[in-house]
């Protein structure tokens, strides 16, 4: 009884597997089919990511307000929680500035990520002539006041 019990779970599994390829086929093949689709990607990428984004820093925002507001976080646990909060916030109009000055050059999208060591640029673009770069790396530069060394910026289609 148990030989047929494992045998039926295993022939399950291996059903559900096939099942679960197929559909990942399937569903490839339906979002790169045609160029219609690869802008509905983008769009859908630079969503995406910021939709994720703001997810994740509602959630940092979360814990910074749970170990200010708990009592028994030490004055020092608070004060960092307060800074981390407050520099957080700091990046976040940054983010926001930087992009909307880029897109107002006249680039369709774009998303900023800043790192303590770098910034990163992402813009909707096939690709990018050293104007356009100058023209992105200028503003970083500007509201940044970071090093040309530390600027990466992507180009997607």
């Amino acid at each position: 009884m148990k030989k047929r019990t494992k045998i039926i779970i295993i022939s399950a599994m291996v059903l559900l597997l096939g099942v679960t390829g197929y559909l990942n086929v399937m569903l490839n093949s339906s979002v790169s089919g045609s160029p219609a689709d690869d802008t509905t990607t983008t769009v859908g990428y630079f969503q995406t990511y910021r939709t994720t984004r703001e997810s994740t820093r509602d959630q940092e925002m979360l814990y910074y307000d749970a170990i200010i507001a708990n009592e028994s976080s030490t004055q020092d646990a608070v004060k960092n929680a307060e800074n981390a909060k407050l520099q957080l916030i700091s990046q976040m109009e940054q983010e926001l500035i930087v992009e909307g000055l880029i897109k107002a050059k006249g680039f369709e999208d774009c998303v900023i990520s800043i790192t303590d060591s770098n910034v990163n640029a992402v813009v909707k673009a096939e690709e990018l002539s050293s104007t356009e770069v100058a023209q992105i790396v200028a503003v970083i530069q500007s509201q940044l006041n970071t090093g040309i060394e530390n600027i990466k910026i992507i180009p997607v289609e």
